[in-house]
């Protein structure tokens, strides 16, 4: 799979991390992802945010499970829950869908205010789907309804993916 060009090239590479309610696994992958950036030395070239498409958890904190898992295994937990909103459209290079309604709901507003952004929709994808060996269905289940056993797989998912897309990254952008 391979990642379409930054669409400001003197900038960061921005990636913005969507599902449901922004207070479980949006905000989880996010903090992943920046981690293994880190990591990888790329802290300074890629660029990381959150979403949610509702906008019932605006303004609060993550979910205590989700924020739990994260802290037990090591990651940060700051995060403050905002909903997308279409003038993100501008902004990101990659929009990333935890699950299929999720890249539908990214996908309606990318046909109505995509354009005026200049957002091309080859730029949404799935989340999981950088994840080697995910197989049919790539999705990150949504944890919320479910035990703190939930929050634990949907961690192992969002770490195979963002180390793939990590990966991708790398190659992408030390090529600049």
């Amino acid at each position: 799979m391979s990642l379409p060009e930054p669409r400001h090239p003197d900038g960061p590479y921005r990636v913005g991390v969507v599902c449901l309610g922004n207070i479980c696994r949006s905000p989880m992958a996010a903090k992943v992802l920046v981690a293994d950036l880190e990591r990888a030395g790329l802290g300074d070239l890629v660029e990381v945010d959150s979403a949610g498409t509702g906008d019932w958890h605006v303004g609060g904190a993550m979910d205590p499970r989700a924020a739990s898992t994260l802290r037990v295994h090591g990651y940060l937990t700051d995060h403050t829950a905002r909903q997308f909103d279409p003038a993100d459209l501008a902004r990101f290079d990659l929009l990333l869908a935890m699950d299929l309604d999720n890249l539908d709901d990214l996908r309606r507003i990318v046909d109505r205010y995509g354009a005026g952004h200049g957002f091309d929709p080859a730029r949404l994808r799935l989340f999981r789907s950088f994840a080697p060996g995910t197989g049919p269905n790539p999705e990150v289940p949504d944890p919320y309804y479910g035990g703190d056993d939930g929050f634990t797989a949907v961690l192992n998912m969002v770490e195979a993916a963002a180390k793939g897309l990590t990966g991708e990254l790398t190659a992408l952008l030390k090529q600049r």
